[in-house]
């Protein structure tokens, strides 16, 4: 049994519009309160040097429930319990640093773009969303919905969010797959900004269709930042900035559909034609620390690439190999095994000593000329020989 979540749109009436809204500041509303009530717990433990005082999901949650206000029996009980769950996650994320988004748990803000909430007792009924309902209410309505494909297995925690006036939701299902037939190949994947290497060609990550995209981003961040200088606090109040804000947030989620759907195709077709597939470990979070490629970096989507191709092949049974982070793919000839040390290293730029081009390799000892990115593919694939 595995999760597989699909977002879908949502179109509420306008009644179901208000309690989405309520919901959104109920989740928020609940997440501060619970989070200044840990941190007063978290502290009285510390002053105090007694364990028995650091707060726990119950205890927070328990005290909570205990000091509720009439107003909120009028909205769901579901989405106090869920928030104050994530909310002791956070935590303990907190407390491992090796968490790639490692931080104390901040406030929620209202002028946040994104507003959201959770809850796990939503159900599917005739293709339309329907949320428990709480006591005293009476006009409820099922919520119509599209971008569904199979709605099919057990529905989990739903999570509901809304962004620039229009309302979506993540169905995680929990569904048989069955396993891709083995095919009994291998290959390796070479990431670079821009585009993926692998044995049988190359896949583009960044088309050209972005490129126009990226250019309206530029404009419209510019503008929110001239808005910004002139006006200070006041510039997030005015009209114009929260319709050129919501440009900016709709290209961008353009830019994430179009690259998410690159990737989602591509891990797709390596499951099925791959039983043993090689990428690198790589740190995408120093590599971005460096400047030199960071936005490029962010564009092409390192993470996000790994993420779904490992629990695409958890899936399909097919076996994920990663190469240490000081495996020398690039600079190992994959025909005599001489790695490059030294002035001779390929780098971002190639190579300043030969004069040599970014994209190109040439072993200095057995003189091979390869291209740099199809000899880092053969380089992994030596991994498993």
């Amino acid at each position: 049994m595995v999760l597989r979540t699909q977002k879908v749109r949502l179109y509420p009436n306008k009644t179901m519009q208000k309690v989405l809204d309520d919901l959104c500041d109920y989740r928020r509303y609940c997440w501060n309160a619970g989070l200044a009530l840990w941190n007063d717990m978290y502290e009285e433990s510390l002053i105090l040097e007694d364990k028995r005082l650091k707060p726990t999901q119950y205890k927070v949650r328990d005290e909570l429930v205990a000091n509720k206000e009439d107003w909120q029996y009028r909205l769901s009980a579901r989405c106090l319990q869920l928030a104050i769950e994530d909310l002791s996650k956070a935590w303990k994320n907190f407390f491992d640093k090796a968490q790639v988004d490692w931080g104390k748990p901040r406030f929620k803000s209202k002028k946040a773009t994104r507003q959201g909430f959770k809850t796990d007792r939503a159900k599917i009924i005739k293709g339309k969303l329907r949320l428990d309902k709480p006591h005293g209410i009476k006009n409820w309505y099922d919520i119509r919905m599209s971008g569904a494909k199979l709605l099919t297995g057990e529905l989990k925690v739903v999570s509901i969010y809304r962004e620039n006036g229009k309302y979506w939701a993540s169905l995680p299902f929990e569904v048989n797959v069955e396993t891709k037939p083995k095919t009994n190949r291998v290959t390796a994947v070479d990431v670079n900004v821009g585009h993926f290497n692998y044995t049988a060609g190359q896949i583009n990550t960044l088309p050209k269709r972005l490129n126009h995209l990226y250019q309206r981003i530029k404009y419209y961040q510019k503008s929110l930042a001239k808005k910004r200088t002139v006006n200070g606090k006041r510039a997030t109040k005015s009209n114009n900035y929260v319709k050129t804000r919501a440009k900016l947030q709709r290209d961008y989620r353009k830019v994430a559909n179009i690259q998410h759907d690159i990737m989602q195709k591509f891990t797709t077709q390596l499951v099925e034609e791959y039983d043993k597939i090689i990428i690198e470990d790589l740190a995408v979070k120093e590599m971005q620390m460096t400047h030199v490629a960071s936005k490029g970096l962010q564009r092409s989507m390192f993470g996000y690439f790994r993420q779904i191709l490992s629990y695409k092949c958890d899936w399909y049974d097919k076996k994920l190999i990663l190469a240490d982070k000081c495996y020398p793919s690039t600079q190992r000839c994959s025909k005599c095994g001489h790695i490059k040390t030294g002035e001779e290293k390929v780098g971002l730029n190639g190579n300043l000593k030969y004069g040599t081009k970014h994209n190109e390799y040439i072993c200095y000892e057995c003189g091979s000329v390869m291209d740099r990115d199809e000899n880092a593919v053969y380089n992994l694939l030596a991994l498993i020989n």
